[in-house]
C-alpha cells in the first residue's frame, strides 16, 4: 500500500494503492475529484462506459460524471434507491441495459452512488460476459470508507444479506468528499459506524483520535472527515492486500456485522441502515467480549459512549428475540461446518474471529429486554 499527495488544477488529493499485484488499483481521496477526468479516463478500457446510479444520486452528480466520460459514449442506468432494491431482479435491469446496448467485453461499468449501487453494479460487472471492468465512485461516507474498497460485490436474498455475490476488484476508487455535502445526517452517522469499526478492530490510536475529534467530525469539518476517510481506507487496503478473499484476517472487517445483518434481515432491508445495525452489532460484540473476560466494562462503556457521540443506536430492536437472532445468524457467511464464528475483541483495537465463545453468554447478550 502506498500513499501519495498530489496537487491538481482543482484541489489537492491523496492516493492510496490497494496492492494486489497485477490487479492493484488506486483510491483517490479529495474534494472536487468528479471534475477531474484525468483521474478516471486512464482506467477505462475500450470505448464504452455504462454509468449506474440511483434516483437520489443521479440528479445531483450524474452530469458531472457524464462530462468526465463524454468521449466514451456513456449509457446511464438509474436504479430505485434503497437497500430493499439490492436484489437479483434489480440487477437484471443493469444486465438488460448492457445487452440492449450491445456492450462487449471491453465495456467499463461505473458505480455512482452508495453501498447498494456499488455492490449491485460490481456484481453485474462480475457476471456480464463473465467479468468486465468497473469503477467505484462512492457518494456516501459508508461506501467511501468500506464497501467501495476491496472488491466485495453482491445482492441480498430474503434469507440472508449479501449471500449472493462475487469478489470483483474495481479499476479505481474515486472518492470526492464534496458528495458528502448532500448526504443527510442519518446516512452520515451510519457511515461513521464503519469508521469507528476500523478503530475498534485494528487501531486503538485511531479510535482515540475519533473520540477526541467526534464533535468536529459530526459537524463535517472537511479536514477531519478527509483524515478519517483516509485512515479507514488505509486500514481496509492493508487488510485486503493481505487477504483478498476473506480466508483469514479480512473476516475481522465484519466486526458487528453478524449481529447487524440479522437486524437488517429481521426488520426488513432498508428499515435500519447498514451502519445503524452494525453500530448495535459492535456493541453486542463488545458486551460478549467482556463476558469472555477480553474487554473490561470500562471498554464497553467507552464503546457505547463513542457510538452515541456519533448519533448511532446502541440497542437492538425490541421486537427481536434471541431465537430470531440465532435463526438468522445460522446462515451467516462466517458459519463453517455448521459452527457459528463471531468477530470479537481481545482488547480495543484488537479483533479476533472465533467459535470459542460461551453460548450462554451469547444468549444473554442477544436477549432484548
Amino acid at each position: 500500500m502506498q500513499t501519495n499527495n498530489k496537487n491538481s488544477h482543482y484541489d489537492s488529493y491523496q492516493t492510496l494503492t490497494v496492492a494486489l499485484g497485477e490487479r492493484s488499483y488506486p483510491i483517490h481521496i479529495g474534494a472536487g475529484l468528479l471534475q477531474q477526468a484525468g483521474l478516471l479516463q486512464p482506467h477505462i478500457h475500450g470505448h464504452r462506459v455504462v454509468i449506474v446510479s440511483n434516483e437520489t444520486v443521479a440528479p445531483l452528480y450524474l452530469k458531472q460524471l457524464q462530462a468526465c466520460v463524454a468521449d466514451f459514449n456513456p449509457v446511464e442506468v438509474i436504479l430505485p434507491d434503497g437497500e430493499a432494491y439490492k436484489n437479483m431482479e434489480v440487477m437484471q435491469t443493469i444486465l438488460t441495459a448492457m445487452l440492449e446496448q450491445r456492450c462487449d467485453r471491453q465495456v467499463t461499468v461505473i458505480a455512482l452512488g452508495g453501498g447498494v449501487v456499488g455492490d449491485i453494479t460490481g456484481f453485474a460487472a462480475a457476471c456480464y460476459q463473465r467479468g468486465v471492468h468497473f469503477i467505484q465512485v462512492p457518494t456516501t461516507l459508508l461506501s467511501q470508507v468500506d464497501s467501495s474498497v476491496g472488491g466485495k460485490t453482491g445482492v441480498n436474498h430474503p434469507l440472508g444479506k449479501n449471500m449472493i455475490g462475487a469478489f470483483h476488484q474495481p479499476q479505481v476508487v474515486l472518492i470526492d468528499i464534496n458528495t458528502l455535502d448532500t448526504l443527510d445526517d442519518r446516512q452520515f452517522a451510519a457511515g461513521m459506524a464503519e469508521v469507528i469499526k476500523y478503530g475498534l478492530l485494528w487501531d486503538k490510536v485511531f479510535l482515540q483520535w475519533l473520540d477526541d475529534n467526534m464533535t468536529g467530525l459530526m459537524q463535517r469539518d472537511k479536514a477531519l472527515v478527509t483524515q478519517a476517510i483516509h485512515r479507514s481506507c488505509e486500514i481496509k487496503a492493508e487488510v485486503v492486500a493481505e487477504d483478498e478473499h476473506e480466508s483469514g484476517v479480512r473476516a475481522l472487517l465484519n466486526l458487528g456485522h453478524t449481529f447487524g445483518h440479522a437486524i437488517e434481515n429481521a426488520m426488513g432491508y432498508g428499515e435500519w441502515l447498514h451502519g445503524e445495525a452494525v453500530s448495535v452489532g459492535m456493541l453486542m460484540a463488545a458486551e460478549l467480549s467482556a463476558k469472555m473476560g477480553w474487554l473490561t466494562e470500562q471498554d464497553v462503556a467507552y464503546t457505547r459512549i463513542l457510538l452515541l457521540k456519533a448519533n448511532l443506536p446502541v440497542e437492538p430492536p425490541e421486537s427481536m428475540t434471541a431465537e430470531c437472532f440465532m435463526d438468522i445468524m445460522a446462515v451467516d457467511k462466517k458459519v463453517q461446518n455448521g459452527v457459528l464464528r463471531l468477530v470479537l475483541m481481545q482488547g480495543l483495537g484488537k479483533a479476533v474471529v472465533t467459535s470459542e465463545f460461551d453460548y450462554k453468554a451469547l444468549q444473554t447478550v442477544l436477549a432484548v429486554e
